[in-house]
């Protein structure tokens, strides 16, 4: 944990002096001050030039590590001798770093939440849809149909394998047909197909160069992998606009190319010296507007909504540089038991979250964090992309986050910055999508054929939040979320600075602990 928190405390060292306050530049934050010695980086070209920058970084002497074909993109490592040139380079547009991205879970159950949301969805299992997971790998084990594996860290095929355990726990989420647990830890959508996309190490770390390389893999064999869905429950800190950002542009491609994409968006929502909830922690590529990005909901064990609340590790909004309003919504992410890959680092590292399965043996891990929650939401796309298959309709990206948006439930006490549309609410984003088949009209337009926009669970009944996004622009009641200014209340937090509670911990200098992520 402590090699994951170093990597992300440097990295937000980076990111706390905004790109933009020192002027137009090529180059992305991490990047502003001369890097010692040789480092990878990204550089994105005009179109069509990606190739001849290559040849003639070769030409220098320069490795070029990799070309990516959906992007105008390639990997160097280079040194800041080089960057002078790269910069009168007209055909090149923006160079950042190759930046560590980190997974892993809060080290600190909700199965009823999850059990409840799966039993909503009848007959729907997610039965035909593709599920990419692109993380530490997946373990196969009982719970688990055929897993179709690739391996981003190794250039030698293997079979599947999950030497850190988050991958696991996220597909058994999504997936687990529940053979190991009696079905106490059943996963949301266990008919759909698992593709295992491994880019993170035995610590739970990679390198963002290895995430696009699966995204780009992904997208490109779309039809023959049969992808519906990319799980990224991983991230950076945003050191550039999405604008620039080789991830989120990466995502956005999948996105174009009809992939639902959902992201976790990270569990740096607290000051841990002060234990306050703080805005603008939202990671890369949680920041990529047209994926759906997931903070986390805390449903205390219970099925009932009156008791729910977001924890204040969730990742709040608006997103940095940009002011997108972000996460786009919530789901159970506290406490929830899941696949465990026997082995592994968190399984060995913690056993105080080994759960018994069948036999009275370890065989599952209770974990927290917005990686949890990003998983559970996966899987609810995966069940609507199902139902409107079934009725005759191939669904859009677009349509099923705006399903999953217009029906969502308000939080109590959270705002629209740190539970984004609310929490994830499958009855009624199943109620929603009919209507979508039967009329054939978009979500909000189908939305008014419903007598009652509301769910009831537990015996109470919740009126859906009834929002969605247009662009970068979001409205809730009179309040305006827009561009590069977040008006909440009487606060204002964006500019140079994120307030948590009364304190300014983000500026030019970042106060941060020994954080786990995700």
């Amino acid at each position: 944990m402590r090699f994951r928190a170093a990597i992300f405390a440097i990295a937000l060292a980076a990111a706390a002096t905004p790109a933009v306050a020192a002027g137009p530049s090529k180059f992305d934050a991490a990047l502003q001050t001369s890097p010692a010695g040789t480092v990878r980086v990204l550089i994105t070209t005009t179109t069509g030039a990606s190739a001849a920058v290559a040849a003639r970084l070769r030409q220098r002497g320069k490795h070029v590590a990799a070309e990516y074909r959906l992007l105008n993109l390639l990997a160097a490592d280079l040194t800041a001798a080089d960057f002078d040139a790269l910069s009168a380079d007209s055909t090149v547009l923006g160079v950042s770093i190759d930046a560590a991205v980190v997974s892993g879970a809060t080290t600190k159950s909700a199965p009823a939440a999850v059990r409840q949301m799966a039993a909503s969805a009848s007959t729907l299992t997610g039965r035909g849809v593709g599920v990419a997971v692109i993380d530490s790998g997946i373990q196969p084990d009982g719970d688990f149909s055929k897993v179709t594996f690739y391996d981003f860290t190794s250039a030698a095929p293997t079979a599947p394998y999950d030497d850190y355990g988050h991958g696991t726990h996220v597909a058994g989420l999504i997936a687990s047909k529940g053979a190991l647990s009696q079905n106490a830890y059943t996963g949301v959508a266990p008919g759909v197909r698992l593709i295992a996309m491994k880019v993170l190490d035995a610590n739970g770390a990679g390198q963002t160069s290895a995430v696009i390389a699966a995204i780009e893999f992904a997208t490109l064999n779309k039809n023959a992998l049969g992808v519906d869905i990319i799980n990224l429950s991983l991230g950076h800190p945003i050191l550039e606009p999405a604008a620039t950002d080789p991830l989120v542009q990466a995502v956005e491609a999948a996105v174009r190319a009809g992939i639902v994409v959902v992201v976790s968006a990270g569990n740096v929502g607290r000051n841990l010296v002060t234990g306050a909830p703080g805005y603008a922690g939202i990671l890369s590529p949680g920041n990529a507007p047209s994926a759906i990005t997931v903070g986390a909901v805390d449903t205390a064990g219970t099925t009932t909504r009156t008791d729910d609340s977001v924890p204040a590790y969730s990742s709040r909004g608006p997103t940095w540089y940009d002011g997108y309003a972000k996460p786009d919504i919530v789901a159970p992410g506290q406490n929830l038991v899941s696949d465990a890959a026997l082995g592994s680092t968190l399984f060995t590292e913690h056993p105080e979250r080994q759960v018994a399965g069948n036999g009275g043996l370890p065989r599952f891990l209770r974990l927290s964090g917005t990686s949890m929650s990003a998983a559970v939401a996966s899987g609810v796309a995966a069940l609507l992309i199902e139902q409107a298959r079934n009725g005759g309709l191939a669904p859009s990206p677009d349509t099923i986050k705006a399903v999953i948006e217009y029906s969502a439930l308000d939080v109590a006490g959270a705002d629209p910055l740190t539970q984004g549309h609310g929490a994830i609410n499958l009855p009624g984003a199943v109620a929603l999508m009919d209507a979508v088949v039967a009329t054939g009209l978009s979500p909000v337009d189908a939305a008014s054929t419903i007598p009652s926009p509301t769910t009831t669970i537990a015996g109470e009944t919740w009126t859906w939040n009834q929002t969605v996004v247009w662009g970068n622009t979001v409205v809730w009641g009179n309040t305006v979320v827009w561009g590069n200014t977040v008006v909440w209340g009487n606060t204002v937090v964006w500019g140079s600075t994120v307030v948590w509670g009364n304190t300014v911990v983000w500026g030019n200098t970042v106060v941060w602990g020994n954080v786990d992520l995700f």
